[in-house]
């Protein structure tokens, strides 16, 4: 979770440059007596007719991508799923696109779930509302930022050790031992940006050869408008608050002199900016997960699946200020992003120390994997939020497993280093170093998300609270405190299974050359030109 604590209380530096308040005086509700009114979020309906305002358009179809279950590598899984969202999109969004062009209002089509983002004002709104094809409209807010004041006690500075405490706790460097350190394995990271000539990053970075960078295919930039100290589609990889060199510096980071941070120091790395200074907007968070499925170069062109990654860590939340009104808002788009064999990583929320309080998408999924705090004596860290989910009414238990997430020394820009950041921002990254280290060590786990995560459960260090949550006893495993448990690299390792790929039945591998058949018309078709662009419109 990009956390109050970490950023030092920013969401309380927040303005909202488009009103949506119903108390407005310049507000002009819409007309309630209307079947499509229910269509549109009721902040949207208070918005004054004259502003424009951005929101998400959900079409009425989405995909159903249960077939990508029975196909047996990641790259299989990846490119059906990124074909299947493509086809589907392009069928369905063409004449939304021409009355949007016609309207001259800019716009962003999406296929990582089938949506557009406009920005055009309440009257245009309501002409979408109508259309059979819209089944939602959801608000995206504009956000503006005010650079707050650091915390006399957050983050302060430490010398440099062999191997920070954080990694030894949960045995990284056990499975170095073992010559597995991440190697053959891509992490991704969407977050405020990062410093990737950091030199605990620079050689671990998928864009560096060793002399030169080449970003294309290992960074995309999804803020497109102002963008604070990096500018907008800033075209290399950039940090404007030190969030996410600092995550990514758990995963992989390893100067090679000293300051061993990372989980996962041989693995690659490349990365999304999905906020700025801090704040992100459910069609930011929305593009990144789109570009992980099928990375593009710096033009947004030439989308190429084979260079997914195979974990991506999420240290943020979706408030409700920055436009995650509704619980739902982001889960077909994480539902996708696993479908497509990549394993989403979560921070739980910084919420806590009372239950109910992971709250927030995209953490609260059951097809997240949600991550909470613990401290250097497996202590559940205060802030760190607990379950059951109840903001959907599910009383779904979270988070799946706990990490070391207080008092953590990592990375940050301008080369140097910090400790004494904590949240469950810095405990999500240690689970993802952890996936690419169990990637490394079995290759063949790669797109099998569901063993993945259970491999990780069920090997954790259990651990106990006097806390009941949710009709959950606190000593019950898994409760709504640890989940799981504290994670365990060395045992996680231990459980692999012998290395196998999973093979098909002669059905399975007919069923999947007819799916293959059917998707590779719409791909060819795309190449012919007859596709539409998927770019944002002027």
């Amino acid at each position: 979770m990009f956390s109050k604590i970490a950023t030092l209380g920013a969401a309380a530096a927040l303005l909202i440059l488009v009103s949506v308040g119903a108390d407005s005086p310049a507000s002009a509700a819409l007309s309630s007596d209307h079947p499509w009114q229910a269509k549109i979020d009721p902040q949207l309906l208070a918005a004054p007719p004259s502003v424009p305002i951005e929101f998400l358009l959900v079409l009425a179809e989405q995909a159903d991508l249960g077939p990508a279950a029975l196909l047996p590598t990641k790259l299989q899984k990846t490119t059906y799923v990124y074909e299947t969202l493509r086809e589907l999109a392009e069928r369905t969004q063409g004449s939304l696109v021409q009355a949007l062009t016609a309207s001259g209002s800019r716009f962003r089509p999406f296929w990582v779930a089938n949506m557009i983002w406009v920005r055009a004002d309440t009257t245009l709104l309501q002409r979408l509302a109508q259309r059979s094809d819209v089944t939602r409209i959801i608000p995206n807010p504009q956000v503006r930022f005010q650079e707050p004041s650091r915390s006399p006690w957050l983050p302060r500075a430490k010398t440099a050790t062999t191997i920070e405490w954080n990694l030894i706790k949960i045995a990284a460097p056990e499975l170095w031992q073992k010559g597995i350190r991440g190697q053959g394995v891509v992490v991704g990271g969407q977050d405020t940006g990062y410093q990737w000539n950091h030199p605990a990053l620079i050689r671990q970075y998928r864009g560096w050869d060793g002399t030169t960078a080449d970003h294309d295919y290992n960074w995309h930039d999804a803020i497109h408008s102002g963008g604070g100290p990096c500018g907008q589609d800033a075209p290399a990889p950039c940090d404007d608050s030190g969030h996410g060199t600092h995550t990514m510096g758990t995963m992989v980071g390893d100067d090679g002199v000293g300051n061993q941070i990372g989980m996962a120091p041989a693995a690659r790395w490349i990365g999304c900016r999905n906020m700025n200074e801090g704040l992100g907007s459910p069609a930011s968070y929305a593009e990144c997960y789109q570009w992980f499925i099928a990375p593009t170069d710096l033009g947004d062109n030439h989308p190429d699946p084979a260079k997914a990654p195979d974990v991506i860590n999420n240290s943020w939340g979706c408030t409700p200020t920055e436009g995650c009104t509704e619980p739902e808002i982001l889960r077909q788009v994480v539902q996708n992003v696993r479908a497509a064999g990549i394993l989403t990583v979560h921070s739980a929320g910084n919420e806590g120390p009372e239950c109910s309080t992971v709250q927030e998408p995209a953490g609260i999924y059951e097809e997240s994997f949600s991550i909470g705090a613990t401290d250097a004596n497996d202590e559940i860290a205060y802030f760190s939020s607990r379950g059951p989910v109840t903001v959907d009414g599910s009383q779904r238990l979270k988070p799946n497993v706990t990490a070391p997430g207080v008092d953590i020394r990592s990375s940050v820009p301008g080369g140097g280093y910090e400790g004494g950041w904590s949240g469950t921002s810095m405990a999500a990254p240690h689970v993802a170093g952890l996936v690419a280290l169990l990637l490394s060590a079995q290759p063949a786990l790669k797109g099998q998300v569901d063993t993945l995560e259970t491999l990780i459960e069920s090997t954790a260090i259990t651990l106990t609270t006097a806390q009941n949550c949710g009709g959950v006893a606190g000593d019950a495993i898994p409760n709504n405190t640890y989940g799981w448990g504290r994670v365990d690299a060395l045992a996680a390792y231990l459980g692999l299974a012998p290395a196998s790929i999973p093979t098909l039945s002669a059905w399975a591998q007919i069923l999947l050359a007819m799916l293959l058949l059917v998707t590779a018309g719409g791909y060819w078709w795309r190449r012919s030109g007859r596709g539409q662009n998927f770019t944002e419109q002027p």
